[in-house]
């Protein structure tokens, strides 16, 4: 394959995610981190049991990173402030650029989502893009074919009421598209924009449903669904302000909520399990992304089991920067499910709560490797096995045995001086962190 470049792409600073609960969900601060977070980078590198593979700095604003299979070889897409790259990545240590789409100002592709069978890769329009605003920008998604990855093609962009990520469900017949703050022209009693779904079986013409799903998430109001991943199950788990809360979303189930047996699409979606989590454990209640293992067991007996049914177990992360100290900022939550698969999440209310029973918890504040910043929420993670690894902004990226959930311990990071860690994903035994500043670093766990 040749190397092919589309545009020039001219970078932007580096920012926070921007759906992070300090103050008022629709204020300007939530156009982003400005001042002393965006600054707030460490200026002393720490690692310790991890080895730097390689590093891509022609990626720089990088938010996100994704991998599509080609027969024997597997290409790296990464998205961010620049739109979309792919690499080869036969020789980890030396990737090399095959192509790209140019979006100069995009906002910014934020877990962006792959199609295996179509090789398609899908972007979130967050209405901050091209210098708009939550309360009046344009959000959507774009629709990149990638049969030829030396050759991306951008093949369609829809407007979608909200933009922040894009999610598939159903092996991407559909999104589920959430997030951010909502707009001016949005009910005035939300907290944040909801899920939309796109139909997107004709990925040239995508059509786009105009009601909502996952509504009154946060004890009865609609707010803010941030972000969805969907288990070994199918199951989709929508996180955001409110908590987590699972849906099928195709075939026949039980619905806990109507009481009675039916069919579940991804317009119409049967509740499964979830609900808030304990203000005890995340004060903001703002839940940014999850994972339900499912089927899997520890190498040493299955410490899962202990909490039930596989399957029992939901890990979160909780972004928030309600203060300037690590100590309140956000957390990865690990939380039982059980005493939620009646429905319980879905009739919560201020009067009468319901929330998942806290197992363990993992806050990266005073942890080795740690620094003085007011920049170190818990941002996205991926698991292989017992190890999880996780982004904590200028915290770096940290590796955790979690092979008794109900105490993960630290057993590796990589804090770049000059990193903002915001997404990392295994893939062949290597970490790939799409880090906002320094473009991705292939890691690799040397313990």
């Amino acid at each position: 394959m040749s190397a092919v470049a589309l545009m020039f792409v001219s970078t932007v600073p580096a920012q926070a995610c921007g759906d992070e609960v300090f103050g008022n969900p629709s204020s300007a601060a939530h156009a982003g981190h400005t001042g002393p977070r965006a600054e707030g980078v460490a200026a002393t590198s720490a690692v310790k049991n991890v080895e730097q593979v390689a590093n891509l700095p022609d990626a720089t604003g990088a938010t996100s990173v994704r991998f599509l299979k080609y027969g024997h070889k597997d290409v790296l897409f990464i998205s961010g402030r620049f739109g979309l790259k792919s690499y080869d990545v036969d020789n980890p240590r030396k990737p090399k650029l095959l192509s790209e789409v140019s979006l100069p100002g995009f906002w910014q592709g934020e877990d962006t989502e792959v199609d295996e069978k179509r090789k398609l890769v899908f972007l979130a329009r967050d209405p901050r893009a091209y210098g708009g605003t939550t309360n009046t920008g344009e959000s959507g998604v774009y629709t990149i074919d990638a049969k030829r990855p030396d050759k991306l093609e951008l093949i369609s962009y829809v407007q979608v009421p909200a933009g922040h990520t894009t999610s598939c469900v159903n092996d991407c017949r559909y999104l589920w598209t959430g997030g951010p703050a909502k707009a001016d022209n949005q009910p005035a009693d939300w907290g944040g924009r909801p899920i939309w779904v796109t139909d997107m079986k004709d990925p040239r013409k995508p059509k786009v449903f105009p009601n909502p799903i996952d509504l009154y998430r946060n004890d009865g109001k609609t707010d803010y669904a941030h972000d969805v991943q969907v288990d070994a199950m199918g199951i989709a788990w929508s996180s955001g302000r409110g908590g987590v809360r699972g849906y099928w979303t195709d075939g026949w189930h039980r619905d806990p909520v109507a009481g009675k047996f039916r069919k579940a699409t991804a317009l119409d979606p049967v509740p499964y399990a979830g609900g808030g989590v304990s203000e005890l454990t995340a004060p903001s209640k703002f839940m940014h992304n999850s994972y339900r293992p499912v089927g899997w067991r520890s190498k040493d007996g299955g410490d899962h089991e202990r909490f039930g049914r596989t399957g029992d177990l939901i890990y979160a992360t909780e972004e928030s920067f309600i203060q300037n100290s690590c100590a309140a900022d956000g957390i990865l939550v690990i939380a039982s499910l059980k005493g939620s698969y009646n429905g319980e999440g879905w009739r919560s209310t201020p009067e009468k709560p319901f929330r998942l029973k806290t197992i363990g918890s993992w806050s990266v504040a005073g942890q080795e490797g740690s620094i003085e910043s007011d920049d170190c929420s818990a941002h996205y993670f991926d698991v292989q096995g017992n190890v999880l690894v996780q982004s904590f902004y200028a915290q770096g990226t940290r590796f955790l045995d979690i092979s008794d959930p109900t105490n993960p311990r630290q057993i590796a990071y990589h804090r770049p001086g000059d990193g903002r860690s915001w997404y990392p994903m295994w893939h062949k035994g290597l970490v790939y962190v799409a880090d906002n500043v320094r473009g991705v670093d292939i890691l690799k766990l040397s313990r």
